[in-house]
């Protein structure tokens, strides 16, 4: 089978094309034939090796795992003698955090990680696009912030894939939703529900009076303390970037009273009960794919140079 492979950390020029073995599926496991999968800033981060806390659980000199990519979306082709959960031909979508490996054309999963059939009606590239971003914005803001109906939430960085789909579950939650993003795209945040969007070209929503119950910061680019006077007297701020920063003001706030900084490895920390409840909001119609551009296996280091601009809408979509 093909295979991007990465073996040495560094621009999207050591990311390469290979043939490497196919995947055989263990007992408890099941291969799919990938038709769908994503690039976004995580997997950049790894190829990177940027921040440093990517090195020290992913490995020091170079990637552990030379094959990334953990969001799937695809064709059950093979399954395991335990297996019991999911059969030959079972279109299915999920995510292999753990082990990477989804930018290829083959991957075996154990049928107890977050892997569910997809919803009927849903494209492979609107499966895997899900994937990316909407299980990250649920834990924070469900798991972290516990956000209610009735509350405030200002996202910075909504227009990425986890802005989006955390404008969305806020939305889907009952909340109040600020959106702060480049002015181009303030038609896109309010199409997926914001209820103000705040053009950071423009203004810094930090100088502003308004107070939120959670700032959601979803591209790390806002420090807790340049947050702290804009939250409510048990304001949450949440950062998906690990950085000395967060840690830090995690710590600090959890010594205090009153306003907390949280952090989490969302990616880590995903199961398939959030899969079975991202599948209820998209037939809920609470939750949509927003698919910025699509690129083959072949170009996936052209889809890692995108994002590196920083400049996408959304999700980016490998299809097969």
């Amino acid at each position: 089978m093909k295979a991007i492979i990465c073996t040495q950390y560094g621009s999207p020029n050591v990311l390469r094309l290979e043939d490497v073995e196919m995947p055989e599926p263990g007992n408890d496991e099941v291969r799919i034939r990938l038709a769908a999968t994503t690039v976004g800033p995580a997997h950049c981060a790894f190829r990177k090796g940027d921040p440093l806390i990517v090195r020290l659980i992913y490995g020091l000199k170079k990637p552990r795992q030379p094959i990334l990519g953990t969001e799937l979306a695809g064709v059950v082709d093979a399954v395991g003698s335990h297996v019991k959960q999911f059969r030959d031909g079972d279109r299915v979508f999920g995510i292999s955090a753990a082990t990477s490996g989804a930018h290829a054309e083959y991957k075996c999963l154990p049928e107890s990680k977050p892997l569910a059939v997809m919803p009927d009606g849903m494209t492979f590239a609107e499966a895997a696009a899900i994937c990316d971003g909407t299980p990250t914005a649920l834990t924070f803001l469900r798991d972290k912030a516990r956000l209610k109906s009735g509350q405030k939430v200002l996202v910075n960085g909504a227009s990425g894939a986890v802005g989006l789909a955390a404008v969305q579950l806020a939305k889907a939650f009952g909340a109040e939703v600020i959106g702060v993003c480049s002015g181009a795209n303030a038609e896109l945040l309010l199409a997926n529900g914001a209820d103000a969007v705040i053009d950071y070209t423009k203004e810094d929503f930090a100088r502003h009076d308004n107070t939120y119950d959670v700032i959601f910061d979803a591209v790390g680019k806002r420090t807790y303390r340049e947050c702290k006077g804009l939250l409510s007297g048990n304001g949450i701020y949440l950062s998906t970037v690990p950085s000395l920063s967060i840690l830090f003001a995690v710590l600090l706030s959890f010594l205090s009273r009153g306003r907390k900084a949280k952090f989490a490895t969302a990616g880590l920390m995903q199961t398939k009960a959030n899969l079975q409840y991202i599948t209820e909001l998209y037939n809920d119609g609470k939750l949509r794919a927003n698919i910025d551009r699509e690129y083959t296996l072949e170009q996936v280091p052209e889809a890692h140079a995108y994002v590196d601009t920083e400049r996408k809408r959304g999700n980016v979509v490998i299809t097969f």
